[in-house]
């Protein structure tokens, strides 16, 4: 269950203000370990507080820590709608049920592609709330998913930072300790390290002469190897 109103249990209809209900979009980008996901919940929390029903998505893609909850790198928890993408959930969650949410949390937003719509729709049309907590970046320091494609939408933009691994200064870039290039590759700090510009420079470098090093071996190999057979 991801449905919540506090209100709920006394048995009383669910909390909602007189009037028409304006939508809001407010986006919430940073790089591995900086927080995205606990400020989300906290948002999300503070919705509950003051009586609004919440719910919060998650992309199926996203099994690390629980398949039915958001779950952060410090272990806090809540339950969530799990959907391989955006445009489902509104089946899936029931046409009552949908009517009477006025928030909507997304977390590892990177991951649908169809988050510029269903933000759009759902703020603009549908007159709800919209959180949406994810990496702004890839490993390369590019574009990662449409979540930079929501903030000309957004009424609020927040950047966050991280502790840089390596020197403890400001964290802004995500580094891939691994040499796998694929762009979506889901891990925790077994894969990434959160590094500041210098430490991210130096460790592409250093990630590039490993690359080359290992392509070297690799033909060294293939020609010691067919050497030996002739």
């Amino acid at each position: 269950m991801a449905f919540f109103n506090p209100s709920s249990g006394s048995g009383s209809a669910p909390v909602r203000t007189s009037g028409p209900v304006d939508g809001e979009i407010h986006v919430i980008v940073g790089p591995m370990f900086a927080g995205k996901t606990t400020a989300l919940l906290r948002r999300v929390e503070s919705e509950l507080t003051n009586g609004r029903n919440v719910a919060i998505i998650k992309s199926s893609k996203d099994t690390r820590y629980a398949t039915d909850s958001v779950v952060t790198h410090d272990g806090m928890k809540f339950p969530c709608w799990v959907v391989s993408d955006l445009s489902s959930f509104r089946q899936e969650f029931g046409d009552d049920a949908y009517e009477k949410l006025d928030v909507i949390g997304i977390d590892e937003a990177q991951f649908f592609e169809d988050l510029y719509d269903f933000c759009s729709t759902v703020a603009d049309h549908d007159g709800k709330v919209v959180i949406v907590a994810g990496l702004d970046g890839d490993y390369l320091r590019r574009s990662f998913g449409s979540v930079l494609d929501v903030i000309p939408l957004a009424d609020t933009v927040t950047k966050l930072t991280a502790r840089c691994e390596l020197c403890g200064g400001k964290a802004f870039f995500s580094l891939r300790k691994t040499l796998e290039t694929r762009t979506e590759l889901i891990g925790g700090a077994d894969i990434y390290m959160p590094v500041c510009r210098q430490h991210y420079v130096d460790g592409q470098t250093d990630a590039e002469a490993a690359g080359i090093l290992m392509k070297s071996r690799l033909r060294t190999d293939f020609f010691l190897e067919a050497a030996s057979e002739v």
